[in-house]
């Protein structure tokens, strides 16, 4: 498999051309196997709060939380393009603190983009960002971060006022620079709209089969989180059910003395056992 580093020239060259692939990761293991996989675009999502953290709301987690766990995965990324997601009021606050937190993902934690939300003032923060030499992903939709304060957790762009204004998003943060944008919980046809309007790639999640490409939360994907999957999400295996086999027969070898054998077991002559007094 090539092993050359992705670069953002790569993500927009490749509208068009064919589907493009993402997947959050939030530490060393599963980001190199991901890697590995060949897909092109690697996340460390907010959703670290969720599925790892164990938290409710994405707005739980801040920059010391985002930064180390990026820091975990751009170590195991050798090919894929990283992007640091931006947690919630590590740029709401204002344009300049905004790029000074981005850089951080950057400097610090070797990514080599950020994502942001939309919000009411997003596009002062994205070019901020942008102009600061940043490459920088946009997301629009369904934005868990706000989501509480704007509707909730639901799909976006279901009327023609409402698809009409993610259409003007979508306009707004290409003009502003961004390299591609994430659409979430959108209806397919909108998403098409919004694919076919835009030169910058359109990454899909819950948005149709009709975007540049498609993003899930891999701990979804692998049936590693069971307290909750939304409708779009495919279980592509159920690594709970096999984890919770694995520890099961652990824990009866232990107890029944099957484990460790002597193949898992070291050793020593018995020559030299012999020399021990025991008192």
């Amino acid at each position: 498999m090539e092993t050359k580093k992705i670069k953002v020239e790569d993500i927009i060259a490749l509208k068009g051309i064919r589907k493009l692939t993402m997947l959050t990761a939030y530490d060393y293991p599963l980001a190199s196997l991901i890697d590995q996989s060949g897909v092109d675009m690697i996340l460390v999502g907010d959703s670290l709060a969720n599925v790892v953290l164990g938290l409710d709301s994405t707005t739980e987690v801040g920059m010391s939380e985002m930064l180390h766990h990026a820091k975990a995965v751009t170590r195991g990324v050798k090919r894929a393009f990283v992007i640091g997601d931006m947690p919630y009021e590590s740029y709401q606050v204002n344009p300049q603190e905004s790029a000074v937190n981005a850089r951080r993902f950057i400097k610090e934690a070797a990514c080599d983009a950020v994502k942001l939300e939309w919000f009411d003032s997003c596009l002062e923060a994205t070019r901020a960002i942008i102009e600061s030499g940043i490459p920088t992903m946009g997301h629009i939709g369904l934005t868990p971060q706000t989501a509480a304060k704007s509707g909730g957790f639901k799909v976006r762009g279901k009327d023609a006022e409402a698809a009409s204004r993610l259409i003007e998003e979508a306009v707004a943060l290409q003009e502003a620079g961004c390299f591609s944008i994430v659409l979430e919980c959108v209806p397919d046809k909108i998403s098409e709209i919004i694919t076919g309007k835009l030169k910058i790639p359109v990454i899909g999640i819950g948005a149709g089969v009709g975007c540049d490409g498609q993003v899930l939360v891999t701990y979804d994907l692998l049936g590693l989180y069971p307290r909750h999957t939304p409708k779009f999400v495919k279980k592509y295996t159920d690594l709970t059910a096999r984890i919770q086999e694995a520890l099961a027969k652990y824990k009866q070898e232990v107890e029944s003395g099957i484990f460790p054998d002597a193949a898992h077991s070291f050793t020593i002559k018995q020559e030299e056992l012999d020399k021990i007094k025991l008192t």
